[in-house]
């Protein structure tokens, strides 16, 4: 999971936003593991082989004085990008959360050039909302971002 963030050529364009502690997450892993009540991480494995391509992020934000909601991000290695796991892996981590936890509502951002990301978060079912605009800096400038949410209710009535 390190080098999928911290090394820019693995990173890709779009992913690296700046060079990091590289003993972060092993530090997060032996102190609180990567699953906690406020958010947590899980490797993607390859339905053949098991092997990683990549991982999926959720934290918990208010929107609202006290409406929790998760906001989930996704992660490939630069190797397994377009193949279409993306779609299929938020959508599972939008079942698993809303099936586990009693939020409303799952949302997620990229950046306004990431059109790969916006066709996945649209085929895993979320909404486009509207632009965020100059809410990522990365590469030394402000970008604008989409935001995109799925609810509840939305989920539930598919199952």
């Amino acid at each position: 999971m390190e080098y999928l963030h911290g090394d820019r050529e693995e990173a890709g364009e779009l992913g690296f936003s700046g060079f990091r502690n590289p003993g972060r997450l092993r530090q997060q892993w032996a102190e609180r593991g990567f699953l906690t009540a406020d958010g947590g991480r899980l490797a993607i494995a390859h339905g053949d082989d098991g092997r990683s391509v990549g991982e999926v992020q959720w934290r918990q934000v208010l929107q609202g004085p006290a409406s929790p909601c998760w906001n989930i991000g996704v992660s490939f290695l630069a190797s397994e990008r377009g193949k279409g796991y993306g779609k299929r892996a938020q959508r599972l981590l939008v079942e698993y959360l809303f099936a586990h936890t009693r939020v409303n509502r799952v949302e997620a951002s990229t950046e306004v050039a990431n059109v790969a990301e916006q066709k996945a978060l649209e085929g895993a079912g979320s909404v486009r909302e509207g632009v965020v605009r100059g809410a990522c800096f990365r590469g030394g400038a402000w970008r604008d971002m989409v935001m995109y949410s799925i609810l509840r209710a939305e989920v539930m009535a598919e199952a």
